[in-house]
C-alpha cells in the first residue's frame, strides 16, 4: 500500500466495483419483491417463503457452481462470453445477496402490511408507502447484503478464476497468498478489506440513523 503498488490498488477497486454493483442490483430486485411477498397472499406462499429462507443461507460455492454452469461455454448462456469476467462475479454475488435483501425486507413488511391495507391505499401507493416506512429495514438489508458480497470468496473464485489483473479481488488474493505462505501480505490486504468495509458500513449506518 505504502509503495503505491498499482496491482494492489487495481484489486481494491475491482473488489469495490463488484461488491457495490452486486449490492445495488440486488437492492433494485430485492426490495420490491420483499414488499410484494410481505403484503400479498397467493397460493404456495408458505413454500415460497421457506424457499426464500433456504436461499438466504445457500453455500457460496453452490451459487458459484450454478452460475458457472449457466454461463460456461457449453451452458445455455455461454454465447454471452461471461465466464471468468467481472460481470460473472457480479452475477454470482447478486444471486447470493438478493435472497438476503428480500428476506430482511419481507420480515419488516409482514409486520406492517395489514396496517397499510386498512388505509385503503392503492397497490402502487401501498408499495411506495411501505418502502418509505421500511427505510431502516432496507438500509439494514443493504449493509447485510454488502457484507456478504465483499467477504465472499468461493463463488467469485469459481466464476472469476482469480485471474491476475482481470478478476482478482481482495478475498481471492488473501486466499491465494495464504496458500503461498505469504501471511504478512495476506494480513495487510485483510486489514484494507476491513477498513473499507468499516467505512462503507459507517456511511450506511449514518443514513440509517438519519432515517
Amino acid at each position: 500500500m505504502l509503495s503505491l503498488d498499482q496491482e494492489v490498488y487495481k484489486i481494491i477497486m475491482l473488489s469495490l466495483y463488484v461488491s457495490l454493483t452486486a449490492t445495488f442490483i440486488s437492492s433494485i430486485l430485492g426490495v420490491p419483491i420483499g414488499v410484494f411477498i410481505g403484503i400479498k397472499n397467493f397460493p404456495l406462499k408458505r413454500i415460497v417463503v421457506r424457499f426464500l429462507y433456504t436461499m438466504m443461507s445457500i453455500p457460496p460455492v453452490i451459487a458459484g457452481l450454478v452460475v458457472f454452469l449457466l454461463i460456461s461455454r457449453k451452458g445455455p448462456l455461454g454465447f454471452l462470453g461471461l465466464v471468468y469476467t467481472p460481470a460473472a462475479m457480479i452475477i454470482a454475488q447478486t444471486c447470493l445477496i438478493t435472497p438476503i435483501i428480500i428476506g430482511i425486507v419481507y420480515n419488516g413488511t409482514k409486520e406492517m402490511g395489514n396496517t397499510v391495507k386498512t388505509l385503503g391505499a392503492s397497490p402502487g401507493q401501498t408499495m411506495l408507502l411501505l418502502i418509505r416506512e421500511l427505510r431502516i429495514n432496507i438500509l439494514s438489508a443493504l449493509v447485510t447484503g454488502y457484507g456478504r458480497a465483499v467477504s465472499e470468496v468461493g463463488a467469485v473464485m469459481i466464476v472469476g478464476g482469480n485471474i491476475k489483473g482481470h478478476t482478482r479481488v481482495m478475498t481471492t488474493t488473501i486466499a491465494m497468498l495464504q496458500s503461498m505462505g505469504d501471511y504478512s501480505t495476506a494480513i495487510a490486504i485483510g486489514i484494507v478489506l476491513l477498513a473499507i468495509s468499516f467505512l462503507i458500513n459507517s456511511i450506511l449506518y449514518h443514513f440509517q440513523q438519519g432515517a
